[in-house]
């Protein structure tokens, strides 16, 4: 069976391809919570249904299929491991994907998890450690997480990139659906009037000392159309573009949100004016705009105001605290009752919640953890009734203490 997890990351593997030998450690378990876990190995699909009928529990949990060379194929996760492992093996109710990962699998492997929150955290870290093939293979490109930058000197604009340099400006996110975030970035350089010309067209503000006098003809309508202040034409200066590069950090930084208002009340406007084309534009300006401010606004509190320590009752009844930080879970123990789980869990708390300025990037494995926090408590309403300070959670280890 797996090994016993110690607090910690788990690390990854150095090959893919590597023969699974365990699920490896857990950070999102108690230090001293026991791995209950079983294997059952058959070519036969008849028997793994057999085994799975007579011994999987009702339980929140995570699993994994094996395939006939000893590899990790496919991790899954459950609120009951019964019942989501049967469901494979029901040939007319089943989807294509499920019945393509049983044909493969030769070992079915799985290990019980306190409850349904943990699972959740447990198949996400498994999933980025070992990568199985049928859970990375054929992941649409308009999910996989992007930004949207403001930068490329010498006149900044907004684009959006898969991977910031760290020379940008600005660096926002991260976020999914990329043709919304594209469309974002193009309707913000319209409206605060920036370039978005390749980097080979010349540019050339209006207080650029020129050696030599040229013409600076404007390269595309946009100048004309007067949605871009026209740097490729000598038509501003470096301190009017500016306006626009700051004006438009501004809103994505969630300092100034005005753009949202104004857009509204031009939208209103048209439409009592009876010019219903004109208001048709505005209102998809509008919802696009709206949509990258939500969903930077909710990555911003997760960043920066999510810390918190999260009570939990799990299957067994036994309550687990959830040691959560700038949004995601880095460390998790049982609710406290003696005097030694005590002084554990306030050592814990302080290592937790310590560190300095948070980061604006997201990278890695971060992304999809704060995401799945912020998804949780979208999901199960009330929960946040429950939140505790890690200053109010060290002192009920303290004060009992005493």
């Amino acid at each position: 069976m797996p090994k016993t997890p110690t607090d910690g990351p788990a690390q990854p593997r150095l090959f893919a391809a590597n023969l699974f030998d365990g699920f490896g450690p857990s950070r999102f378990r108690p230090a001293n919570e026991p791995v209950v876990g079983r294997k059952f190995r058959s070519k036969q699909p008849s028997r793994l249904k057999k085994q799975v009928r007579t011994h999987a529990p009702r339980t929140p949990g995570v699993y994994g299929m094996i395939d006939e060379r000893g590899r990790l194929v496919y991790i899954g996760k459950a609120k009951n491991l019964r019942a989501r492992l049967l469901s494979y093996f029901r040939e007319n109710s089943r989807d294509p994907k499920a019945g393509k990962i049983i044909r493969h699998t030769r070992v079915l492997v799985w290990e019980q998890i306190g409850d349904e929150l943990a699972a959740l955290l447990r198949e996400l870290e498994l999933i980025q450690t070992l990568r199985p093939k049928f859970n990375v293979l054929g992941v649409p490109g308009h999910q996989r997480h992007h930004y949207i930058c403001v930068g490329k000197s010498p006149a900044p604009y907004v684009f959006v990139t898969n991977k910031p340099t760290g020379k940008e400006l600005g660096v926002y996110g991260p976020l999914v659906i990329r043709h919304k975030s594209e469309d974002a970035a193009r309707r913000l350089n319209d409206w605060f009037k920036l370039r978005d010309c390749p980097q080979t067209v010349p540019l050339s503000f209006s207080d650029q000392p020129e050696l030599f006098s040229q013409d600076h003809a404007a390269k595309c309508l946009r100048f004309e159309l007067g949605s871009c202040r026209g740097p490729c034409a000598g038509a501003c200066s470096r301190n009017e573009y500016g306006v626009g590069v700051r004006s438009a950090k501004g809103f994505l930084e969630g300092r100034d949100r005005s753009i949202l208002a104004k857009l509204k009340r031009l939208m209103d406007d048209a439409a009592a004016g009876f010019e219903f084309e004109k208001a048709t534009a505005l209102r998809d300006r509008l919802q696009a705009l709206e949509w990258l401010d939500a969903r930077l606004s909710l990555l911003r509190q997760a960043r920066t105001k999510n810390s918190f320590v999260y009570p939990l009752e799990g299957h067994d009844g036994r309550e687990r605290w959830y040691m959560i930080h700038r949004g995601q879970v880095r460390a998790v123990c049982f609710t406290p009752t003696t005097d030694t789980e005590r002084s554990a869990a306030s050592a814990l708390i302080a290592s937790t919640f310590s560190g300095g300025v948070a980061s604006p990037i997201l990278i890695g494995g971060a992304v999809d953890s704060v995401l799945l926090v912020v998804a949780w408590f979208r999901k199960n309403k009330g929960e946040d009734a429950k939140l505790m300070t890690n200053h109010a959670a060290n002192e009920k280890c303290v004060i009992a203490s005493v």
